[in-house]
């Protein structure tokens, strides 16, 4: 692990643009930041000093060690990373909110080459084919294919329901192919808890710096407020737990925990395939179906091959080798930093 104490200017400023990219990566459905901190070659860094909150941590907290504690729990790297995720949450997947609703092909294309880029990242450097990895490999990708089709629920904002939502959401963290955004779209709470709370407690802190206090009176500002509060610990308590038990199966299996990211991986790209229409629940007339707030509630996508005929299919593609380019880019950037560092 590296130590948080040498870490260079240029280093944490890195670590708030990784921490910016995972934030992003995670709101978006179907792109999983879990991929990011894989590509960056931070995962192993991210996973272990997760494991770190422990009993030893809660021992140092009680005795009011706070150094020790933060120095224990690698503080310096968990902190950048995450300032880097709030500032994404309130900017960066603010502007991918815009551009998915006016660009939506070419973001979609952008993330398709992505996750192509980091599969072929991770297999360059797999060597474990046995005959069981490639079975890992399979139940991997076919898991990732089941979960692309699987029927989204409605939405649910019972508080022992919404801590659960935070414990399987930020699976997308830890799991590199497995996208939490699009598994709370499944449980029917992504506009809930990463649209309406997040813009909820946004608009919040923007009175606050006002000096407007009005919202304390709003009945469903404060509903909100209770549910994202909720949400966060489940996610924190997802996260502990969730890289304990990841942490101990990298290192008693690693190949076969390798070979199911990249089937996750593999599956993941029926998410993100860009040429696809989103298919709204209707009733038996065939009205659209609103939730509560008036969103129209998605049922699935109808995917689709892409029409050679158009000129916006070749600027699609043009994203899918830019979105490969840049997991390539970070790739060569990342090897170069390691050499430099040994030089």
């Amino acid at each position: 692990m590296s130590s948080s104490n040498t870490r260079s200017f240029t280093d944490r400023l890195l670590l708030i643009i990784k921490g910016l990219a995972m934030g992003a990566a995670n709101k978006v459905p179907g792109v999983s930041g879990g991929v990011v901190a894989f590509v960056a070659g931070f995962y192993e860094e991210f996973i272990s000093s997760l494991q770190r909150f422990n009993a030893k941590s809660l021992q140092l907290l009680l005795r009011f060690k706070f150094n020790s504690f933060f120095h224990y729990i690698n503080g310096r790297f968990l902190g950048l990373l995450t300032l880097g995720m709030v500032i994404s949450y309130f900017s960066v997947s603010k502007l991918l909110d815009y551009l998915i609703v006016h660009y939506e092909l070419y973001v979609w294309s952008c993330f398709f080459g992505m996750i192509i880029g980091s599969i072929y990242y991770i297999i360059k450097d797999f060597t474990d084919w046995s005959k069981k990895n490639i079975g890992f490999i399979i139940l991997g990708t076919f898991i990732g294919i089941l979960i692309s089709i699987l029927e989204p629920a409605r939405e649910n904002d019972n508080l022992w329901f919404v801590f659960f939502c935070g414990i399987i959401g930020v699976s997308g963290m830890t799991l590199p192919g497995l996208s939490g955004s699009f598994i709370l779209i499944l449980l029917g709470n992504y506009v809930l808890l990463l649209v309406d709370s997040v813009n909820s407690l946004f608009d919040v802190i923007t009175m606050t710096l006002q000096g407007n206090f009005s919202f304390v009176a709003n009945t469903e500002t404060m509903r909100l407020l209770k549910v994202l509060i909720v949400f966060s610990l489940g996610s924190v308590v997802g996260l502990v737990t969730l890289s304990h038990i990841l942490g101990y199966v990298l290192k008693h299996f690693k190949s076969a925990t390798f070979a199911l990211i990249i089937g996750f991986i593999t599956g993941s790209l029926g998410v993100v395939w860009p040429w696809k229409n989103k298919v709204f629940k209707t009733d038996s007339i065939g009205n659209i179906i609103l939730d509560a707030h008036g969103n129209q509630i998605l049922d699935n996508y109808n995917r689709f091959f892409p029409d050679m005929t158009q000129q916006e299919t070749y600027f699609a593609i043009f994203y899918i080798l830019f979105g490969i380019g840049i997991v390539l880019g970070l790739e060569l950037y990342g090897k170069q930093r390691r050499k430099s560092i040994k030089d």
